[in-house]
């Protein structure tokens, strides 16, 4: 599938996303960098939370209705899936470095 015709597609939400997390005002550092993993490790435990949080909540019955807890299911999945694929793509990453002959 060819995805070159979905870049002109944009959204205020990706947008101010991208605002929010750019690791290019940090001038390409480490810091800069690890600050970014920092945040989105946050993030992701957050949502890990919340989730956790309305499933106690569906479970005692305080919860109106089913799809806030399904909701916040898909965020805390989709987020720790998007984690562990940055983790991956680290250590790949990592182990490419660690092979290289000087």
């Amino acid at each position: 599938m060819d995805i070159a015709s979905l870049s002109g597609i944009s959204s205020p939400y990706i947008n101010n996303y991208m605002k929010n997390h750019s690791v290019a005002e940090q001038n390409g550092s480490f810091q800069g960098v690890l600050s970014a993993a920092m945040k989105g490790l946050e993030e992701t435990n957050q949502l890990q939370n919340n989730a956790e949080s309305e499933e106690i909540r569906f479970a005692l019955g305080e919860a109106e209705n089913t799809h806030d807890l399904q909701i916040a299911i898909a965020k805390a999945s989709v987020a720790l899936q998007y984690t562990v694929a940055v983790k991956d793509g680290l250590l790949d990453a990592y182990k490419e470095i660690m092979n290289m002959q000087i």
